[in-house]
C-alpha cells in the first residue's frame, strides 16, 4: 500500500465488490452436485495454491505497484477466491462446495467481522480530546495502558480506541513508523493473551470448555516478560529518535483543549459488546438453526445480532464532531473485510489439510509437535501453531493443535497444561509476525497511512518482528516451555 494513501479516482468500469460473492454462487449453482464428503485427507497440497495467492498479493502488490493495489484489491481476492471455488465445484460437486462456503460464512467470517465492525465503530466514535504531545515518555505510557485493555476490551478494540491518539500526538515527528509498530506488537497482540476477551483463539478456547481466568494463571509471566522488554526497549529506541529528529516547528493539531472524551457514551455500547462476547460462551441453548450442513446456535446468532445493534447505535448517537476529529473512515473496515473474506474462503482446504492430522499432506507438521514416544511437545507446540498463527488466521490455527492435542478441555487445563500454554501463547503472540497474524494488525496499518505514516512494506514489517521478536521469543522458549 502507498506510503500516503490519496482518494481514489473513480473508475470507468465499476466492479463492485459484491459483484465477486454473486459469480461464486452463481458457478457453484451451474455446477450439478454430488454427494461428497471432502475430508483433507482427499485433498493435495495444490489446493492451497490460492490462499498462497491471497497471501502472497497481500504481501507482493502493494509493495511493487501500490496505487494498481489500493484500487484493485478487491478484484484480486476475488480472483483468488473463484480459483478455489470453481475449480472445486468441478471436482467435488457444487454441494461439497457450497456446504464449506456456507460453514466459512456463517460460522467463521460473519461472526468474525461482526465483531470487528463493532468494536471499530464504537471505538472510533470515541475521541479523546487534548494536545498530548508524543513523547517517548507518553508514547510508551499509551502502549502500557493499551496492553492492559487488550485483553478486556479486546485486541481490536484497543487499538482502535488508542491508534489515533497516539498518531495525533506524534504527528509533528519526522519518523512515526516505529510507534506503529511497536503498538501492533503489544497492543493489537501480545496484551490480548489474558482473557478469551482478548483475542479470538482464546474465545475459542473459552467456547471448548477452558476456563475463563485460565490463561491469566498460565501465561500471565509469559505475557509479562514480552511486555516487560518491549516497553523498554520501545523506550530507548524511541528516545534516540526523538533525540536525532526533534519534532516541527508548528504542531499540525494545535490543539489546547483540557483532556477529555468526545463521544463518551460509546463506551457503554463497548461495554455491550464484551458483555455480548462474554453471553455468548456461557448462554447453553439447545434451539439453533441448520443452514445448508452448519449449526447456527441461539446464543451465536442473538450475539451477532447484537453486534449489528450496538453498531448501528454507535452510528446514531455518536456526536458528528466526535467523528470528524477522529477522521473516522471506513476505508480500513472496508479493507480488512475484503481480504480477510479472500483470506477465509480461500483458507477452507489448509485447515481441512491440517485437520486431517498424520493421514493429512500435513502430516509431517502434526507430528512434529510430539515426542518419539506420542507425548505432546509444548516447545514444538509454541512455535508451529506460531508459525502458522502467523500466515493463517490464528483462531482455526489454535483449535486444529487444541484438537490435535486432545481436544479435552479438562485434560489439557490439568496434565497437558503446559501443552495449552504453549498453543494459546504461540497463537496470540505470533500473530504480531505480520500485517495479516491479526485483524487489528492491517487495521492499524491501513489507519496509520491514511494519517500519511510512512509504513513498511509487508517484508519490511517482517525485518522488525521478526529482528525483535523471534529473539524474545527463543529466550521465553529457554525461561518457561
Amino acid at each position: 500500500m502507498n506510503n500516503a494513501r490519496v482518494p481514489k479516482a473513480p473508475s470507468r468500469h465499476r466492479f463492485p465488490q459484491q459483484a465477486g460473492m454473486a459469480i461464486v454462487l452463481g458457478l457453484l449453482l451451474a455446477v450439478p452436485a454430488q454427494a461428497a464428503e471432502v475430508g483433507g485427507a482427499d485433498l493435495a497440497l495444490f489446493w492451497g495454491i490460492p490462499f498462497a495467492g491471497v497471501l502472497l498479493s497481500i504481501a507482493i502488490w502493494p509493495l511493487v505497484a501500490p496505487h494498481f493495489w489500493d484500487r484493485h484489491y478487491g478484484k484480486i481476492s476475488t480472483v483468488w477466491s473463484l480459483l478455489f471455488f470453481v475449480p472445486f465445484a468441478l471436482v467435488f460437486g457444487a454441494d461439497a462446495a457450497m456446504r464449506g462456503f456456507i460453514h466459512e460464512l456463517l460460522a467463521e467470517y460473519l461472526p468474525f467481522i461482526l465483531l470487528l465492525v463493532a468494536l471499530f465503530t464504537v471505538s472510533g466514535g470515541i475521541y479523546i480530546r487534548g494536545n498530548l504531545r508524543g513523547s517517548p515518555l507518553l508514547n510508551t505510557g499509551i502502549l502500557l495502558i493499551g496492553a492492559m485493555l487488550a485483553s478486556f476490551m479486546g485486541t481490536t478494540g484497543a487499538s482502535m480506541l488508542l491508534i489515533r491518539p497516539l498518531l495525533r500526538a506524534n504527528d509533528n515527528r519526522k519518523h512515526r513508523a516505529h510507534v506503529v509498530i511497536f503498538f501492533i506488537f503489544v497492543v493489537s497482540n501480545i496484551g490480548g493473551s489474558l482473557t478469551p476477551l482478548g483475542d479470538p483463539p482464546l474465545f475459542l478456547g473459552f467456547l471448548k470448555g477452558v476456563t475463563f481466568f485460565w490463561t491469566v494463571d498460565h501465561i500471565f509471566v509469559d505475557t509479562l516478560f514480552m511486555i516487560a522488554v518491549l516497553l523498554p526497549l520501545f523506550f530507548l529506541l524511541d528516545s534516540y529518535i526523538y533525540r536525532r529528529d526533534g519534532v516541527k516547528p508548528e504542531d499540525p493539531t494545535p490543539d489546547t483543549r483540557s483532556f477529555g472524551f468526545e463521544g463518551a457514551v460509546n463506551f457503554i455500547l463497548l461495554a455491550c459488546v464484551v458483555a455480548l462476547v462474554l453471553v455468548s460462551g456461557i448462554w447453553k441453548s439447545p434451539l439453533s438453526f441448520h443452514v445448508y450442513g452448519t449449526d447456527v446456535g441461539l446464543p451465536g446468532l442473538v450475539r451477532d445480532v447484537g453486534f449489528v445493534v450496538v453498531t448501528l447505535v454507535s452510528l446514531a448517537i455518536t456526536p458528528k464532531a466526535a467523528h470528524k476529529n477522529n477522521e473516522f473512515s471506513w476505508e480500513p473496515m472496508k479493507e480488512v473485510a475484503i481480504l480477510f473474506a479472500g483470506i477465509f474462503l480461500t483458507i477452507i482446504p489448509v485447515i481441512s489439510m491440517l485437520q486431517a492430522g498424520t493421514a493429512g499432506p500435513f502430516g509431517a507438521i502434526v507430528r512434529a509437535v510430539a515426542h518419539p514416544d506420542g507425548s505432546p511437545n509444548p516447545v514444538a507446540y509454541f512455535w508451529i501453531t506460531g508459525a502458522l498463527s502467523s500466515v493463517l488466521d490464528n483462531a482455526p490455527t489454535y483449535l486444529v493443535f487444541f484438537n490435535t492435542a486432545g481436544g479435552d478441555a479438562v485434560e489439557l487445563m490439568g496434565p497437558l497444561a503446559s501443552t495449552l500454554a504453549a498453543i494459546s501463547a504461540g497463537a496470540v503472540f505470533m500473530g504480531a509476525l505480520t500485517y495479516i497474524g491479526n485483524a487489528p494488525n492491517l487495521m492499524v496499518k491501513a489507519i496509520a497511512e491514511e494519517q500519511h505514516v510512512k509504513m513498511p512494506s509487508f517484508f519490511g514489517y517482517m525485518i522488525w518482528s521478526v529482528g525483535i521478536l523471534v529473539p524474545l521469543f527463543v529466550i521465553m522458549t529457554w525461561l518457561f516451555l
